[in-house]
């Protein structure tokens, strides 16, 4: 969809239902992240995905100059790493801690201020795509707690921040 399109005809408000389903190629990951943020105002968000693009990176840097997230953590695949050194600079601008590990999960976790919690798991990447993508939207507490938990367990135990990879790199050079 093109950025301010009106998603409703696709998602119920979170109000109406704790969860839903899609399987669309009308979506991207960012339309949803903003449909929530309209909602629950300013939060902190988590994200994994095994890629991530220019295009969806800009969606977030105008996001975030708009105020609505405050805090937020990628964890993003390896094998991807080659796209990811190149825009890392970009990463670094619009997330505050980035991690990379062997990662194919994509999941978006939105921790508004006021305490409400949403959790997304999508088949989609970072990416602009025009395939057919799941997604499955939540406001269970208990999903959010468990994808939250399992998120910081492998972003400490399981994988390397990418500040330190590169911003050593860089320095040494």
């Amino acid at each position: 969809m093109k950025r301010g399109d009106d998603i409703s005809g696709l998602i119920r408000p979170l109000a109406q239902c704790q969860s839903q389903v899609l399987l669309t190629n009308r979506l991207q990951v960012a339309d949803i992240l903003d449909w929530i943020l309209a909602q629950v105002g300013v939060s902190d968000i988590y994200q994994t995905t095994f890629s991530v693009s220019e295009e969806f990176l800009r969606r977030l840097y105008f996001i975030r100059r708009n105020g609505l997230i405050r805090n937020a953590s990628l964890i993003i695949d390896h094998k991807a790493s080659n796209k990811t050194i190149k825009l890392w600079m970009f990463i670094s601008q619009v997330y505050e801690s980035a991690f990379m590990t062997d990662n194919h999960s994509k999941i978006l976790l939105v921790e508004a201020h006021d305490g409400r919690r949403v959790s997304v798991v999508t088949s989609q990447n970072l990416t602009r795509g025009n395939r057919f993508e799941s997604t499955l939207i939540t406001t269970s507490p208990q999903i959010f707690s468990d994808l939250l938990e399992e998120f910081r367990n492998i972003s400490e135990y399981h994988s390397v921040p990418l500040d330190e990879i590169l911003g050593s790199r860089i320095e040494e050079n």
